[in-house]
């Protein structure tokens, strides 16, 4: 496993000190340094240490009242740190949506990988088909949702003589419109008999995506979940599921309807098996100010608890060309801004480094490298003052920041979070 500690500190990272070139992030981060008068450059994202520590706690919480395993997704992160303090607090295991995200997971140790996909990839089979045999304990599903692509798993683990099966569950599409999955019952069925009938899979379970339920509501997500549980407990009394597996797996559950999931699942009868109640919601780690912030469930059960959003970009005032506009070094290549644009938050005076909210202050665009900032009248802003701004997507803002500081609320960075895109 690759020890990230001793990873060297150069000018791949930004914002990073230029005086730390050639120290390993461990001894960086030994440093703890202040974000603000530590030698950082702007822009530069920052994650609360203290809202990501909550937020790890309030999913361990929830899962465990609800009776839910849980594999959060880490397509949000790829960031193996954040991976390891998930499954500190409970995680089951980590989904991972392609290939290559398999592969960073599995280089940093992680023994439990649930592929939200059909894995129809020759040369990703026999590097899977290699893995299973090396490593008895290494535990790996995936999406099945046509025969054709059962066939050519088949095809590809056999030629790369694997003997391990390749633990598989059907996905149930959403509905007509929707994303992947088999359409109807009919046709999970069918995808179940090609898994029979072959020599290299096992049919371990059913799962899906209630993400993308056309025009979804409490009602039709909680229809649709239904629809698959109900799905498993047919397979289970049609004899599908040999015995030795263990437990069946029941699987979905993104960042906005883990508590329609949690209920529905608590619905499933006793089958022949235990039953894996398995969640893979992976936004919550750092939330957001956006997108999440209003569709996470917690807005409507809000006696279970509140996600903190974790995420401050911090860039500085480069220009101030009219009284009603300004402009600060952080653009596309920054921000996530694929949902929303950056929000605003406060403003870290340049001559006093007083922190205040930033009144009067909106994000109205992104250049490549810059903050289209409008500012009402009487809004205290001018060049040198940082903007700190939170972000909606976390998984478009992880992405384009290889280091990230972890910063405790006094500005102390504590450590680095390394990302794998």
């Amino acid at each position: 496993m690759p020890d990230l500690a001793n990873e060297r500190v150069d000018h791949r990272f930004k914002a990073l000190p230029p005086d730390a070139e050639g120290l390993t992030v461990g001894e960086l981060a030994a440093q703890r340094r202040n974000l603000f008068t530590g030698g950082f450059t702007t822009p530069v994202l920052a994650l609360s240490a203290e809202s990501v520590e909550h937020n790890l706690r309030l999913l361990e919480t929830y899962a465990e009242r609800h009776g839910l395993a849980f594999a959060p997704h880490g397509k949000t992160s790829m960031a193996p740190q954040l991976f390891d303090r998930q499954l500190a607090h409970g995680a089951w295991g980590i989904t991972a949506a392609v290939p290559h995200q398999a592969r960073v997971y599995r280089a940093h140790g992680i023994a439990r990988i649930f592929l939200a996909n059909e894995l129809v990839d020759a040369v990703a089979l026999r590097w899977l088909a290699a893995e299973l045999d090396a490593d008895p304990g290494f535990r790996f599903v995936c999406y099945v949702d046509s025969v054709r692509g059962v066939e050519l798993m088949d095809e590809a683990l056999s030629a790369a003589g694997a003997t391990r099966p390749v633990d598989v569950v059907v996905e149930l599409g959403a509905g007509e419109g929707a994303r992947t999955g088999a359409r109807t019952e009919a046709d999970c069925a069918a995808v179940a008999d090609a898994v029979a009938a072959s020599g290299t899979l096992r049919l371990v379970g059913v799962a899906g995506y209630e993400g993308e339920v056309p025009d979804a509501d409490g009602e039709r997500v909680r229809t649709w979940l239904r629809r698959l549980t109900a799905l498993a407990a047919r397979f289970d009394a049609a004899g599908r599921f040999d015995p030795a597996i263990g437990e069946i797996v029941v699987s979905a559950g993104g960042s906005a309807w883990f508590d329609a999931v949690a209920e529905v699942f608590s619905e499933v009868p006793a089958l022949s098996l235990p039953v894996l109640r398995l969640l893979r919601s992976g936004a919550y780690v750092s939330h957001d100010d956006g997108h999440y912030r209003k569709l996470t469930p917690f807005n409507r059960v809000p006696d279970e608890g509140a996600l903190e959003p974790a995420f401050r970009l911090w860039s500085q005032v480069v220009s101030r060309p009219t009284p009603e506009q300004a402009f600060t070094n952080a653009g596309k290549r920054d921000a996530a801004h694929d949902l929303h644009l950056p929000e605003a938050q406060v403003v870290r005076d340049g001559r006093t480094g007083e922190i205040r909210p930033a009144d009067g202050i909106t994000v109205t665009g992104l250049s490549d490298q810059h903050a289209w900032v409008r500012t009402g009248e009487g809004a205290a802003l001018e060049v040198g003052d940082w903007l700190g701004m939170g972000l909606s997507h976390p998984c478009t803002a992880f992405d384009k920041w290889q280091l990230i500081p972890l910063v405790e609320a006094d500005g102390t960075v504590v450590d680095y979070v390394r990302t794998f895109f």
